[in-house]
């Protein structure tokens, strides 16, 4: 038996010199070892990527379209013209709306800003959004985090004698012969294109948005300070939008965590304290998994401009009021999520394990959590998963993907059955009519290409490593790596037959197990396992031997500091 069903456990075997690697750069092989399994090779980047500075940033003017974009914006600012920033409803768009809203203020614009309502406008710019904008005498209109594909709708605004700026960070859609179609703007600065010339596209749209602000700054003389100070909202919206820590993501976030213990907003400062956190110690863990959800939840379900009045507050009672807010909506959030999540596993179960790709049709699900819903039964099955709900006038879908199967391209052979649809190799969104659902659950599976081996996890593992080598001062040179998240993933050790002395269950909710367990050369060391302790405990039965892959830890309790591992896998030996 084991945690994760057949997953198979590997070992990474990349090589290089790995005693000399830790000699140069005074680490321990076991941290040269991790470094080289996450692909950073050779002297400058090693370098960069343990002490990468905000100086090794890149040049934003490298960004095609970055200085016309700025040049128009300077002379919209100058001669008085109003702009609209078009912007998203998640996390990532609202950061860049903040940023771009916060940049263009400083420079002296006549700026306002406008978020689309996920349920009734949908994602991204739309008609009614730029048929307003005109009515309301609007000169132009700059979106983040959105634009790329809208193709009709930047038609429309420019017909109306808008001028139209993007920043995006999404997929550029592709006509049937693979060339690139472009909306019809002013300037696109999306590092995707194809002639743009970036070093890393791998950036998000809050990243976009926080260059161009740079750029602008430069541009009329606002000292690079104030633009640093920003930076954490760059940081949160790459981490928000699961971006890879990679290259100069790592370095964004890195320093960008470090920032918010200095921030500017009273509205950030205020969210981190409801959320029961220490402002001088977040982790991209937290980003992730609490801060983000209660910026988040507000566009799920609510406004996305409760967020984005949340970071613009400066008034100390109405942002508490207003964190306080985003928390309860995040409980509610999850509380719909844990509903919808168990009803759409059982339609798996009764309907839909024979299925390559799941598509699983909740319509009476709130469309704002079918990501969320898609991605647990994606970490259950191991498979593609879209989750269906009934938006208004028409069916709103999400997916998640694995690594084997590339989302969006697959949907791009189906894409006359949506309405709208957009995303990344890894997820996606989209709309369409009701009719079309069981054509879209059969065509997909139709042309899927997957087979039974790109089901089964792989847990990788970066070191097997004994015990006996876990130190205080290795644990403190781990975090060396840091931040962890998706592309930089926190390492994985792995530990074969240990014995387990004594089994504790811990939690009002059962969900911790403490255990005891001696390694084959004696030595004594604690684990901890973050599960359903009473289902670990039937697992169990009489066995007392285990293969772990952890991550070590330290316990401190009471003043005492002592060495633990915390469990991410096991196998019980039967």
């Amino acid at each position: 038996m084991s945690r994760n069903g057949q997953a198979i456990w590997m070992l990474q075997t990349k090589r290089a010199d790995f005693s000399a690697i830790a000699e140069r750069y005074h680490i321990s092989p076991v941290t040269a070892r991790i470094i080289r399994n996450r692909e950073v090779i050779g002297e400058q980047e090693i370098e960069r990527y343990l002490y990468g500075t905000k100086e090794e940033l890149y040049d934003p003017h490298l960004l095609k379209d970055m200085d016309s974009a700025v040049e128009i914006l300077r002379e919209k600012i100058q001669t008085g013209m109003r702009i609209r920033i078009v912007g998203d409803y998640d996390i990532d768009g609202i950061c860049s709306t903040y940023l771009l809203y916060q940049g263009l203020l400083r420079c002296g614009a006549k700026v306002d800003y406008q978020i689309p309502e996920r349920i009734r406008d949908g994602y991204g710019i739309n008609e009614s959004i730029i048929r307003q904008a005109s009515e309301e005498e609007i000169d132009t209109i700059i979106t983040c985090d959105n634009g790329i594909a809208a193709f009709e709708q930047i038609g429309i605004a420019r017909e109306l004698g808008m001028t139209v700026l993007i920043t995006d960070h999404h997929e550029v859609p592709q006509r049937e012969d693979g060339e690139e179609l472009l909306p019809p703007a002013n300037a696109i600065v999306n590092p995707k294109q194809r002639s743009c010339h970036y070093p890393f596209a791998g950036i998000c749209g809050g990243v976009v948005a926080y260059k161009l602000v740079q750029v602008l700054y430069e541009k009329f003389g606002v000292p690079r300070k104030e633009w640093e100070e920003m930076l954490e909202f760059a940081a949160i919206a790459t981490v928000g939008d699961v971006m890879c820590l990679q290259d100069e993501n790592r370095i964004l976030v890195r320093w960008g965590l470090k920032q918010i213990a200095k921030t500017q907003s009273i509205g950030l400062r205020k969210l981190v304290e409801v959320c029961g956190l220490d402002i001088r110690a977040l982790s991209a863990y937290h980003i992730g998994f609490v801060v983000g959800p209660c910026l988040n939840a507000s566009g799920r379900l609510q406004t996305a401009k409760l967020a984005l009045e949340l970071l613009l507050c400066k008034e100390e009672n109405t942002a508490i009021q207003i964190a306080e807010k985003l928390r309860e909506l995040n409980e509610e959030r999850k509380t719909m999520t844990q509903q919808g999540t168990e009803e759409a596993l059982r339609q798996v179960e009764e309907q839909y394990k024979d299925d390559s790709v799941l598509v699983i049709f909740l319509p009476d699900c709130h469309e704002s959590v079918a990501g969320i819903i898609a991605g647990r039964v994606r970490e259950a099955w191991n498979r593609p998963t879209f989750v269906l709900t009934r938006g208004e006038g028409c069916i709103k879908g999400s997916g998640r993907s694995i690594e084997a199967y590339h989302m969006y391209r697959e949907m791009c052979g189906v894409q006359e059955l949506f309405l709208k649809f957009g995303g990344h190799p890894m997820a996606a969104g989209f709309s369409m009519e009701e009719c079309y659902v069981e054509e879209f659950r059969r065509r997909l599976n139709e042309q899927a290409t997957l087979t039974p081996q790109d089901f089964i996890p792989k847990i990788w593992i970066d070191v097997a490593m004994p015990l006996e080598y876990i130190t205080e001062n290795l644990i403190q040179e781990l975090k060396l790596l840091e931040p962890f998240g998706q592309g930089n993933e926190k390492p994985q050790f792995a530990q074969k037959n240990l014995h387990i002395r004594s089994v504790r269950v811990l939690g009002k909710n059962h969900n911790a197990v403490k255990l005891a367990l001696v390694t084959e050369n004696g030595l004594a060391m604690d684990g901890m396992l973050f599960a359903d302790g009473d289902r670990f405990l039937e697992e169990l039965g009489e066995q007392r031997q285990m293969d772990v892959v952890y991550y070590p830890d330290i316990n401190e309790y009471n003043g005492r500091r002592e060495l633990q591992i915390v469990i991410r896998e096991y196998k019980l030996h039967l």
